[in-house]
């Protein structure tokens, strides 16, 4: 239960997440509101509170104009426009402005709304869905040539181009699961233990540290179940320079990256990839240089799948109050990249 002192902090902070729990009514105005209302905060000895809209209502005080406590909060019905939308994507019916018209917002209005509750714009969000699409359809057994057009694509010059990007491989070679698939790796020592590195035909795949040759091996393998693996000596210098990079993170590579993973995933992992070395950010932070507020948990989760090691430096990442956070390939490593960089107990970090 939220006491009076609570409701009177939440109006001040025009707490969004209050809204529905209560209501404040002005008498000076007649009117009650949302806890997040925009409008002038009231008096503190003008403000009553109620539990519902009924209450204040019965009370003889009149909706807000402004924030129309008389709806579902804004949230609510932001997600529900959104939900719509993307029901409307899927099934080839959506019109930005009928979406934009019906929610009562300008178009521009709703493709930021879109953004702040899925973490995509519409354009990457379709996408993301061809993308789904291309892989329902191949995995269904479908002919390649069936695939082109069932997934919208007018040529197949496009639908190449599009899938061997999305998929990361060529499309028949997906639809056989991935089978066949020739990744090359070697294991070598380095500053924090051994490094694994595999190359796929676009360029690195995989960045993996760890303490044992036997569990890098085994990682490698459930993350790229169906390729083919072989254990090589002719990574020598792809080998070399990512042993530098993990002694001088701070130095920066040129390496090829054949970054695979969800849509949201890659844009997290290149917004990382922009974070110069000596900074850290935390996971907010990151999320909103991203324009996701709120979305610190996702963009953390995001964080946590990245297969690149050091060269998509994931290491720059920290908790709110400076601390160290999570790091996949363990703490004492992640300590130790940011202090190769120059990261130390006087940027307030918990080493």
């Amino acid at each position: 239960m939220l006491t009076e002192t609570d409701k009177r902090a939440a109006v001040i902070a025009r707490d969004a997440q209050a809204d529905g729990a209560f209501f404040y009514a002005v008498l000076t105005t007649g009117v009650f509101c949302f806890p997040s209302c925009k409008a002038r905060p009231p008096l503190p000895e003008n403000i009553r509170f109620f539990d519902s809209r009924e209450a204040a209502m019965r009370a003889g005080y009149r909706p807000c104009q402004r924030c129309r406590p008389e709806l579902a909060p804004k949230a609510e019905r932001e997600n529900m426009w959104v939900r719509n939308a993307c029901r409307a994507i899927e099934a080839g019916e959506f019109d930005p402005q009928q979406a934009a018209t019906e929610a009562g917002v300008s178009p521009a209005q709703f493709s930021r709304i879109f953004k702040n509750v899925t973490g995509l714009t519409l354009t990457a969000f379709q996408r993301a869905l061809r993308h789904k699409q291309i892989e329902a359809i191949l995995r269904a057994g479908a002919a390649v040539t069936e695939a082109i057009y069932a997934s919208g694509f007018g040529s197949a010059g496009r639908f190449y181009e599009a899938a061997d990007a999305m998929l990361g491989m060529k499309p028949t070679a997906f639809q056989q699961g991935g089978v066949g698939e020739r990744i090359e790796f070697a294991v070598a020592p380095c500053a924090l233990g051994l490094v694994l590195v595999a190359i796929a035909g676009r360029g690195i795949c995989a960045i993996l540290l760890g303490d044992e040759a036997a569990s890098l091996r085994a990682d490698l393998r459930q993350r790229f179940a169906h390729a083919a693996l072989f254990e090589s000596t002719n990574l020598g210098a792809a080998l070399t320079e990512v042993v530098g990079l993990i002694e001088a993170p701070a130095a920066g590579h040129a390496l090829p990256l054949d970054i695979r993973g969800t849509l949201f995933q890659r844009r997290v992992w290149e917004a990382l990839r922009t974070i110069p070395a000596g900074r850290t950010l935390s996971y907010g932070a990151l999320a909103a240089q991203l324009d996701l507020p709120g979305g610190a948990r996702a963009v953390a989760s995001a964080v946590a799948a990245n297969k690149l090691a050091v060269a998509v430096p994931c290491h720059r990442v920290v908790a709110k109050d400076g601390g160290m956070a999570g790091y996949r390939w363990g703490k004492g490593r992640k300590i130790a990249l940011l202090r190769r960089e120059g990261v130390g107990s006087k940027r307030g970090l918990l080493f």
